[in-house]
């Protein structure tokens, strides 16, 4: 039986199978790196797990914690994992309030693949006794007019 050759191009990345290690000063949609999705036609998941993301209070300058969980359901493109790890690293040193940092992360994962669906949940630790939880989702479903 003859072996099935692929007939897509091989993507070119920056930052996979690069020795890069410097980490953006911002995050930027433009560091997000993509594939062709091989089976466009099925819906599944795809799921990332951070659980070591770090921000900055915008009042204190004191560093944020949290667990950053993303999940979508691809259409054409899928997101290139060590760009993911370099977009959210780029957090470190950005001021932004919990719930901005979630809708930023998928505001700007839906720019750079198109999903038909996604989900971004951000567990962020307790300061003050008090912890925060955000959920954003984006479905290509909901921009259909009825």
């Amino acid at each position: 039986m003859a072996s099935k050759k692929s007939t897509t191009t091989k993507p070119s990345f920056r930052l996979l199978g690069s020795s890069e290690s410097t980490y953006p000063n911002s995050p930027t949609f433009k560091t997000l790196e993509t594939f062709p999705n091989r089976n466009p036609s099925r819906d599944y998941w795809i799921t990332f797990d951070c659980p070591e993301f770090t921000s900055m209070c915008p009042v204190t300058s004191q560093p944020d914690f949290a667990s950053i969980h993303i999940r979508y359901v691809p259409d054409l493109l899928c997101i290139e994992t060590k760009s993911l790890k370099f977009y959210l690293a780029s957090f470190r040193h950005t001021r932004c309030f919990n719930e901005e940092i979630v809708n930023r992360i998928l505001d700007d994962l839906v720019a750079a693949c198109d999903p038909r669906q996604m989900e971004v949940h951000g567990e962020f630790s307790p300061r003050g006794g008090v912890s925060v939880t955000v959920d954003a989702e984006h479905s290509k479903v909901d921009d259909i007019p009825f």
